[in-house]
């Protein structure tokens, strides 16, 4: 596999950006925000293109500035235990990346992006349960 330079500069510059601002974010379980995951180390999700953004899912809010955040994927998937694949865009499908599940800063979220349906959010939670159990 061919070795890819990234430029952590550039992310390592956002993030301080981030970390000034004010906590002003209301956000909550089920939603679907477009978050800056940044640029990380070897497969971990990143952002994409110089914004670092992705779409995450909330899945657990803890209290008004942590949360546990799913990125999810425009990539065609294999469902499995790892995947969830979903809509919530029309015509448009969206993998949650399980695999991945994060605590994340309310700081890093940028705009609302949409909702999971419920039934589809149950399913994620007894997949994630069974992963690791």
């Amino acid at each position: 596999m061919k070795y890819m330079e990234k430029e952590f500069l550039d992310w390592h510059n956002k993030k301080s950006e981030l970390n000034k601002k004010e906590h002003n974010v209301f956000f909550h379980e089920r939603e679907i925000w477009f978050c800056y995951l940044g640029l990380n180390i070897g497969y971990e999700q990143n952002g994409d293109n110089k914004s670092f953004l992705r779409p995450v899912l909330i899945l657990k809010k803890f209290n008004d500035r942590l949360f546990f955040g799913i990125p999810l994927t425009s990539s065609k998937k294999q469902e499995n235990k790892f995947y969830h694949k979903f809509s919530y865009v029309k015509d448009v499908e969206s993998t949650a990346i399980l695999s991945q599940l994060k605590i994340i800063d309310s700081k890093r979220l940028k705009y609302l992006n949409g909702y999971i349906e419920k039934e589809d959010f149950k399913i994620i939670k007894e997949k994630l349960h069974k992963l690791i159990t």
